[in-house]
């Protein structure tokens, strides 16, 4: 979602607000703003559009000082506007804040503080919060922070600093992350560790209803009743090199590129070859306990439920255990039946995903051991789970997911294995499958190899607006995730189906202007998938099919062939979604798209 950057030091703010913002940038947005204080008071620009709009219209402006905080904002109350960016102050000018979340009660807000004459400027919600600290503001800016958020519901992270005292930087979150990075007499405050990774790695994740009191060298922590908290401090794992694109012309494609990598960076230290199985020590269950579990549910939103999706049909099939997936937005909310052998897993390559932390909690508070699959530690879905497996995929900087999506597949692969093995496959059985798990990064590397035929293929059907994917069985939720891809970057509509549902409804669509993506393996069902696509051709559609090497059957019935090696069936969503990446890269590529941050779209979705 936003993206908060402050900071306060020795050194000049502005430098580290602007590369900070910089660095945040994938996650979404559509204005940005920055405010300064110094002995000369606050001074706030701002402007709709791009980082670089602002750091053209502050480049010559006089952004001194040694305090400051920045902000990258994704419109949720009111259009994207100068007047709706942020920071946002006060009605006398005391107090400038930035926030990302949403203030659930702001319209009664406001009309209270309107009716004490307090002015309103923009249409946010944001603006009230900033207000009501101004407020209670009397040379105290902790304790004005905390009485305005004794007063709010709904969600926040928060960086505010007031005009008159800028050795101060007061932060506080609920629901929405902050991190606080820790250098030499200096503090960076922020939403994300990208923001701070290239100054220090030593940080401090803020927990819910903390706030944080920053000066020059110091840093006091509490919650909002003022009880005093010893934090644990936290060391980054990955380098900042990753930030930089590597040669590639957008991040997407680096990161489709890394899979190989982080495929094998996943099973590192947990695939067990030798007794084909698995180990996966930070779910912090016994044995015992596993084999008890009837019955799993997954809870995830987008990309994730996909791969949530393609665990069910894995973990159905090799464990023999029922799973349900659910969409995380609507699981809390239908009153779910769960009881003590029911295993929760909530699926977030963020960790921060607002709807898959209120399913989270309902299930935890229903009762059920709640275990996470996250990339990013020290989320609060990391934190708040009684256990989980982490996807050590790294910083995914574009917000269309893909290393994120395979890693994820991968540790739901080694799950299923660990669970089968100990419900009702054998050494021999376990064994096939861990073997053909350590081939799977050496097989996407071949895949990659392709690169330039999927472009040229690209090519030829990048203007069309619509598109149809069809799968079976373990590749109809590749099908889902291929769709989605398409739409994400390329904003072309596109809808993913299983194959055998084209006829019930879907079939009417097809004509000579509607490209139909086919996943066409040689498993138990590719004869039914060749009926599908016979179906598509005696209506004029054309066809580009996903199968595997060696198979000259299917170029009698497709315009286009993409070819993967072979693998076992529950493994082959790791390699049929690799072409699929690819390909909705260059459609969009073609069509002039701006890739790493598509339109009206956030990485990390910390609103309901």
């Amino acid at each position: 979602m936003c993206g908060i950057v402050g900071y306060i030091g020795s050194r000049e703010a502005y430098p580290v607000l602007i590369e900070g913002l910089s660095a945040l940038e994938y996650r979404g947005y559509d204005s940005a703003g920055i405010a300064m204080v110094g002995t000369d008071g606050c001074r706030i620009n701002k402007d709709k559009g791009k980082v670089d709009n602002l750091r053209k219209i502050t480049s010559s402006c006089c952004m001194s000082g040694s305090t400051g905080i920045a902000h990258t904002r994704w419109a949720t109350h009111g259009v994207p506007s100068l007047i709706n960016a942020h920071p946002h102050t006060d009605s006398a000018g005391k107090i400038a804040m930035v926030h990302n979340g949403i203030i659930e009660n702001y319209t009664s807000l406001k009309q209270k503080l309107a009716k004490e004459s307090l002015e309103f400027t923009s249409d946010t919600d944001s603006e009230v919060l900033a207000q009501l600290i101004g407020k209670y503001y009397n040379g105290d800016l902790a304790s004005a922070v905390r009485k305005a958020l004794s007063e709010i519901e709904g969600t926040f992270g928060i960086a505010v600093v007031a005009a008159d005292n800028p050795q101060v930087m007061v932060g506080a979150r609920r629901g929405s992350p902050l991190v606080v990075g820790i250098g030499d007499d200096e503090f960076i405050l922020a939403s994300d560790s990208c923001a701070i990774v290239r100054h220090t790695k030593k940080v401090i994740y803020l927990k819910d209803n903390n706030i944080i009191e920053l000066k020059p060298g110091d840093f006091s922590i509490s919650t909002l009743d003022n009880r005093k908290i010893s934090p644990r401090i936290h060391s980054i794992d990955w380098d900042p090199s990753v930030l930089a694109k590597g040669g590639f012309d957008h991040f997407m494609l680096k990161e489709i590129f890394e899979q190989p990598e982080t495929v094998l960076n996943a099973m590192r230290g947990r695939l067990i070859q030798e007794t084909g199985s698995a180990r996966l020590d930070g779910l912090n269950l016994v044995l015992q306990e596993l084999r008890q579990i009837d019955r799993i549910i997954f809870v995830a939103c987008g990309t994730s439920w996909h791969a949530a999706l393609a665990g069910e049909y894995m973990i159905e099939d090799i464990a023999g255990i029922p799973v349900e997936v659910e969409y995380a937005s609507e699981f809390r909310y239908r009153n779910p039946i769960i009881d003590s052998n029911t295993l929760v897993f909530a699926i977030s390559q963020s960790g921060e995903t607002a709807d898959t932390l209120a399913a989270m909690r309902e299930a935890a508070h229903k009762g059920a051991t709640v275990l996470g699959i996250c990339n990013t530690v020290g989320s609060t879905i990391a934190r708040e789970s009684h256990g989980g497996v982490y996807l050590h995929a790294g910083p995914e900087i574009g917000v269309a997911s893909t290393k994120a999506f395979t890693s994820q597949l991968t540790v739901l692969s080694m799950l299923t294995l660990l669970l089968g093995r100990m419900r009702r496959i054998s050494h021999a059985e376990g064994t096939t499958i861990a073997n053909a798990l350590d081939q799977i990064p050496k097989q996407i590397k071949k895949i990659l190899r392709q690169n330039k035929n999927i472009q040229e293929i690209a090519q030829i059907y990048h203007h069309h607006s619509n598109f149809i994917y069809l799968g079976r069985s373990y590749n109809f939720p590749t099908a889902l995730e291929g769709a989605l891809k398409l739409k994400e970057i390329s904003y072309i509509h596109a809808e993913g189906y299983p194959a055998a549902e084209m006829k019930h409804g879907p079939i009417a669509l097809i004509d000579t202007d509607m490209p139909c993506v086919v996943l066409a393996l040689k498993d138990s069902v590719y004869d039914k998938i060749i009926s599908n696509i016979q179906e598509i051709n005696a209506r004029g559609g054309k066809v580009i099919a996903i199968a595997n090497e060696g198979d000259k059957e299917i170029e009698n019935f497709a315009h286009h062939v993409i070819y993967i090696p072979k693998t076992i069936p529950m493994l082959s969503p790791l390699l049929s979604v690799i072409p699929l990446q690819l390909l909705a890269y260059h459609i969009a590529a073609f069509r002039g798209c701006e890739i790493d941050q598509p339109r009206n779209l956030a990485k990390s979705v910390t609103v309901e």
